[in-house]
C-alpha cells in the first residue's frame, strides 16, 4: 500500500474504531472528524513544541499535583524539568515504506474489523491532520501540531503513520533508537508529544523505563485519555 503512494498521491491509513463492536466505527463513521479547525503542520516548528510541552507536563504545582514534586521529577529523570533537546537522526537501516507496510500487515492480522482509508496527502502525518483527526483534543485541538512532530520523526528517523483510532495512533519505524542515551531522548519527545504514555502505560511510570522498551523497537504506538 505504502510503496503506491508516490503515484497515487493517496496516503493509505488503517482506520482502527473506538468499539470493534460499534457499527458507527467512531470517530470516523460518526462524524467526530473537523478539518476545517485545523491549521498546517509546515506553521509549527516542531522542536519548539516538544520543549513548550515538557515545560508543561513537567512543571510542579506544589498544592494540586497528586504526583507531589519529587514525585513529578522522578517520572522524567535524568532529565527532571530540564528539556533535553530533541535526539538526533538516524540513518534508516531498511526501507520505510517497506517497513510501513510490514507493520500494516501485522496489524490487521491483529484487528481484522479495522477499515482502510486513503488520504490525499503528501505524507501520512498531514493525512491526519488532512482528515480532521482528534485523538489528543483533551491536550491540544490542533492535530496540525502533532503533525509538524510526526513529519519531522518521518525525516529523523523513518517513521510512517500506519493505523489511527479514536485516541490512538500507531507508527512503523525504520530507524529506531538504539542506544540508551538515544532511546532515552527519543522517550523525552514522546513524553512532550504524548505524555499518557508514560503517566498511564503499562509499565512502571518513568522515562528510563520507557525508554529501555523503545530500543531497537520498530513500532512507536501513542494513546491520549
Amino acid at each position: 500500500m505504502h510503496a503506491e503512494h508516490p503515484r497515487s498521491g493517496l496516503w493509505p491509513l488503517l482506520l482502527d474504531a473506538l468499539d470493534p463492536n460499534d457499527g458507527a466505527c467512531r470517530p470516523w463513521g460518526s462524524g467526530e472528524l473537523f478539518p476545517d479547525q485545523m491549521s498546517s503542520p509546515a506553521g509549527h516548528d516542531p522542536a519548539g513544541l516538544l520543549a513548550g510541552w515538557w515545560a508543561t507536563y513537567t512543571a510542579v504545582d506544589e498544592e494540586g499535583d497528586i504526583l507531589g514534586a519529587d514525585g513529578r521529577l522522578a517520572v522524567t529523570a535524568p532529565f527532571g524539568q530540564v528539556w533535553p533537546g530533541p535526539a538526533p537522526s538516524r540513518r534508516t537501516a531498511t526501507s520505510p515504506e517497506r517497513s510501513a507496510s510490514e507493520f500494516a500487515q501485522a496489524f490487521l492480522a491483529d484487528r481484522a474489523q479495522v477499515r482502510l482509508g486513503l488520504v490525499a496527502a503528501e505524507s501520512g502525518a498531514e493525512a491526519l491532520t488532512a482528515v480532521g483527526w482528534a485523538g489528543p483534543c483533551n491536550y491540544d485541538n490542533d492535530t496540525a501540531k502533532f503533525s509538524a512532530v510526526i513529519r519531522d520523526w518521518e525525516h529523523r528517523f523513518g517513521a510512517r503513520v500506519v493505523a489511527v483510532g479514536f485516541s490512538t495512533l500507531h507508527l512503523s519505524v525504520a530507524a529506531p533508537p538504539v542506544s540508551e542515551r538515544e532511546a532515552l531522548l527519543v522517550a523525552a519527545e514522546h513524553f512532550g508529544f504524548c505524555p499518557d504514555n508514560i503517566w498511564q502505560g503499562s509499565r512502571p511510570y518513568t522515562l528510563t523505563a520507557y525508554a529501555d522498551w523503545i530500543i531497537g523497537a520498530h513500532r512507536w504506538d501513542f494513546w491520549w485519555d
